[in-house]
């Protein structure tokens, strides 16, 4: 672009051609980019970074238990996920009573009798068998009605909802976004 140069006796009326300043020397121009390594005051530095990155993991966890997708990971992103987690959410599962089953069976294998503790276990292992076959019940429906809806389902969907029906339902990330029986359309 031409610029009008300042009017002297001599440039009246001509036009400047180029930037109009001179190039800056490499000295010049590595002063002017250079910042400090440390900075003046350290202390009040790492507190600002420290309450920086607090801020933006809050926002993280936020984001992450209330579902926004650019917080979730890659394992929990999709909208086949989203319908797999409040497909699973909305059901009773069996499975979300697996741990605290667990707890119980401990506490009875304590106790000193060895009928009692033998019949805890075989309780333990039938429990688990119907929390499988829970599971697998699940996992023909929930093909079934992906398939309606997406058309094909993508490879890991239906594990995801089967570990994520053995969580209890408190500690489930992300939270439940839907309430029980209410399944999504």
């Amino acid at each position: 672009m031409a610029k009008k140069s300042e009017e002297t006796p001599e440039t009246t009326s001509q036009e400047v051609v180029g930037k109009g300043h001179p190039t800056p020397s490499r000295k010049e121009r590595e002063a002017a980019n250079k910042r400090p390594l440390v900075p003046d005051d350290r202390k009040e530095a790492r507190r600002l970074e420290r309450a920086r990155m607090n801020e933006e993991r809050n926002r993280a966890r936020i984001g992450l238990a209330s579902g926004d997708e650019r917080y979730l990971p890659l394992r929990d992103r999709g909208p086949q996920k989203k319908y797999a987690r409040d497909y699973v959410d909305a059901r009773y599962n069996v499975g979300e009573l697996m741990v605290p089953f667990m707890f119980l069976v401990i506490i009875m294998t304590f106790i000193p009798s060895l009928p009692v503790q033998e019949s805890s276990f075989l309780v333990l292992w039938t429990f688990f068998f119907i929390a499988l076959t829970d599971v697998m019940i699940l996992s023909i429906r929930l093909r079934k009605k992906m398939t309606e809806k997406f058309g094909s389902i993508d490879k890991g969907v239906r594990w995801y909802a089967g570990m994520r029906s053995l969580q209890m339902r408190p500690l489930r990330l992300p939270k439940p976004q839907v309430g029980r029986r209410q399944f999504p359309s």
